[in-house]
């Protein structure tokens, strides 16, 4: 973002809060008609002056967030998506003030935004570790004295039981927050060098003769398996083919149905297959574990 737009938003942002903050408040009696008229007449007329009188709660909310670095005015437009959320789940029957019962969907939109966004590499969104986002920095202050120092262990298992949660989430969260994400095109020690962070993660893919070998152990496995089963009878192959080489394995009483024969003859016949074919695949192997593998798969 250049300099003219990053002025132009600052600008856009200041009016905004200036208007939200020049608008009447509504009395309880005429909010209550207005939830009323938007709730059973879907009069958007009375939904845009509910919202616009609780614009001022949103730039409250998002003002208290914008210490974890993201754009207030972009703090404030999820605000207004919590407000507009808000008014559609809004009872007026309760007699509950529609400042009260916003504030919650607010300050939770602006929280998930938050989440979402504060980092490139997602956090938890558990009840828990939500908690623990937004409350480690104020609890630590408070233990420490400076949300910015060292977490020591003595720290640790105080935030930990103030927020009920484990020792080990909260340094860990305490390491997310104080160190940021980091490049992994950055060099890890002396600028000048020439390796990167990412030149020191290991990789997972198999090496290129593992490869090799696999595909060469696949392709023997494949071979005795076609000599084996030509040992087998038509019916034989067919029901071994049916229960055991395929991802859906099909019933017994469905192949009792397809060969004219009950489901106990269906499991006889199949279970004599299988000691045929590993009977078969060990005379073809020659190794008793091997056959017993190449059997099993």
């Amino acid at each position: 973002m250049g300099i003219f737009d990053t002025s132009f938003a600052v600008k856009a942002n200041r009016q905004f809060i200036k208007k939200t903050m020049s608008t009447d408040l509504l009395e309880a009696e005429h909010e209550q008609k207005l939830a009323t008229a938007w709730r059973d007449k879907q009069d958007h007329k009375a939904l845009h002056e509910l919202t616009t009188a609780y614009f001022r709660l949103v730039v409250a909310l998002a003002a208290r967030f914008k210490n974890y670095g993201l754009p207030m005015g972009d703090l404030m437009q999820e605000g207004v998506v919590g407000l507009m959320q808000a008014a559609q789940r809004f009872e007026p029957e309760r007699k509950v003030r529609f400042a009260t019962y916003a504030s919650w969907w607010i300050r939770a939109a602006i929280q998930d935004y938050i989440l979402r966004n504060w980092s490139i590499v997602r956090l938890t969104s558990t009840a828990s570790q939500k908690a623990l986002f937004f409350n480690l920095r104020r609890v630590k202050a408070k233990i420490e004295g400076n949300p910015s120092k060292d977490l020591s262990r003595e720290a640790a298992l105080k935030i930990a039981e103030a927020l009920h949660v484990g020792v080990a989430d909260v340094e860990e969260m305490d390491a997310r927050l104080t160190g940021g994400d980091r490049s992994l095109n950055a060099t890890p020690g002396d600028p000048s060098e020439s390796s990167e962070w990412q030149d020191l993660l290991p990789d997972d893919a198999p090496r290129p003769d593992e490869n090799v070998m696999q595909t060469h152990d696949s392709a023997k496995r494949s071979t005795w398996i076609k000599h084996a089963m030509d040992k087998l009878t038509a019916r034989e192959q067919t029901i071994i083919r049916a229960r055991q080489m395929t991802d859906d394995s099909v019933t017994l009483e469905t192949l009792g149905q397809q060969l004219g024969i009950s489901k106990e003859r269906v499991r006889q016949i199949e279970a004599n297959a299988l000691a045929k074919l590993k009977n078969a695949l060990l005379e073809e192997v020659g190794d008793p574990v091997e056959a017993g593998l190449v059997a099993a798969a």
